[in-house]
């Protein structure tokens, strides 16, 4: 979301005159889009700032712009951290920047109003792809679970109207694009008047030209037999579903205020799978949760090895000031919250590796996206079900389906051959 926030940026402000300079070190303005979900995120902002100090001093007339959801948490404050910024801005206030990068202020400007009517209709984003495109659809969240900082940084959910998406997505069609990704902190409760989103995928995909259409991120408790449905009888829509369980622990779901528990996850995922016996499954999973036990640790272990997942975001749980999470005082010391990471990241590509061996021998259709930078006879693609393949080169182009059989495992990425 994040990258498809910088692209809208780069066309807001490329219609506004400002060209996009060929690296920063060349550029007059560099803006850093930021993320606050976890605390590193953060620190590796705050150390690209110290370089841009002394790129600053070399030219008085230089600027430098913190944009996205650190400016949000921290607002004014974050020119105190760091005096070479000249400007803070929300996630809502991206339409100000044409005016603020032209402005002199002797102070940093800060703008981190919430919008709630700002979903940037009539912006045509600068996409880096000429072939597979991120389409927002919604903004923002409501479900406040106790660890997270995007409804505070992000503001409400608000849901664009369908027909701006779907025109948008016709002109994407329109121009080449054959692969669209519908994006949203929770794209399950989009909704336009009657229109719900398993209504909002089949009228994407019935779009001409497109080949594929790819949605995240899913919420397990609003995931419906509408949309699975929608996505086994449509069959542009991928097979793959990003569902975020982050605990296979009933009380640290609770106390996370998921607003679901392990039997109903595992219960989704079994209906899922009935309807796509090979559908790709990725997640989300959080360690060392304040609370946390090794009992409930090993009950996420269980799960893993339960569902079985094609890969896992994983992570130790990071202290977000302002949320519910942070005033908890059972935290889980940082050394055994690192020993538990690391545990769970070895189940995971264990069982990775094993569910890459079992493609071994299939045939599958991968969209074509760059040359493999480690073997030049190879281009690197993805299967309808999200998993990475290196096909021989075969004369494709980006963009191009092509038909492969899987020969074999590169460390997590398959081997193909086109047939």
């Amino acid at each position: 979301m994040n990258k498809s926030d910088s692209e809208l940026i780069r066309g807001l402000l490329d219609e506004s005159g400002y060209p996009l300079a060929e690296n920063w070190e060349s550029a007059d303005v560099v803006l850093l889009n930021t993320c606050s979900v976890r605390e590193h995120a953060e620190r590796r902002v705050l150390g690209r700032l110290g370089v841009l100090a002394g790129w600053k001093r070399l030219s008085p007339n230089r600027r430098v712009g913190v944009l996205g959801c650190m400016a949000q948490r921290l607002g004014a404050s974050l020119g105190e951290l760091r005096p070479c910024v000249d400007f803070i801005v929300g996630p809502d206030g991206y339409r100000r920047l044409p005016e603020l990068i032209s402005g002199r202020m002797s102070a940093p400007a800060a703008d981190t109003a919430f919008r709630p009517e700002e979903l940037y209709g009539g912006i045509r984003p600068m996409r880096d792809s000429g072939f597979s495109a991120w389409v927002t659809i919604s903004r923002g969240c409501v479900n406040f679970c106790s660890y997270c900082i995007v409804p505070y940084t992000r503001g409400p959910e608000r849901c664009r109207p369908a027909a701006d998406i779907l025109s948008e997505i016709e002109s994407l069609a329109g121009r080449g694009f054959r692969e669209i990704t519908l994006l949203g902190q929770n794209v399950n409760s989009w909704r336009d008047g009657e229109m719900d989103f398993a209504d909002l995928l089949r009228r994407t995909a019935a779009v001409n030209g497109l080949l594929r259409v790819r949605f995240m991120t899913s919420h397990p408790k609003d995931l419906t037999e509408r949309l699975l449905d929608a996505m086994a009888e449509t069959p542009a829509v991928c097979p793959h579903l990003h569902l975020p369980v982050q605990s296979g622990s009933d009380r640290i779901l609770e106390r996370m205020n998921r607003k679901y528990d392990r039997r109903h996850y595992l219960e989704i995922v079994r209906r899922a799978r009935e309807r796509m016996p090979h559908l790709g499954l990725t997640t989300d999973v959080m360690v060392g949760f304040p609370g946390e036990t090794e009992s409930d640790f090993g009950m996420t272990l269980d799960l893993i090895e339960t569902v079985r997942f094609d890969d896992a975001y994983t992570y130790a749980y990071s202290p977000r000031s302002g949320t519910a999470a942070d005033g908890f005082e059972d935290a889980v010391p940082e050394d055994i919250r690192l020993r538990r990471l690391a545990l769970l990241i070895e189940r995971q590509r264990a069982v990775t590796l094993l569910t890459r061996k079992e493609w071994v021998g299939r045939t599958a259709e991968i969209l074509v996206e760059r040359p493999s930078p480690r073997d030049p006879g190879r281009w690197l693609g993805r299967t309808a079900s999200g998993l990475p393949v290196a096909v021989r080169n075969a004369g494709a182009v980006p963009g191009q389906p092509v038909t492969c059989r899987i020969e074999g495992v590169a460390g997590m990425t398959l081997l193909g051959r086109p047939v």
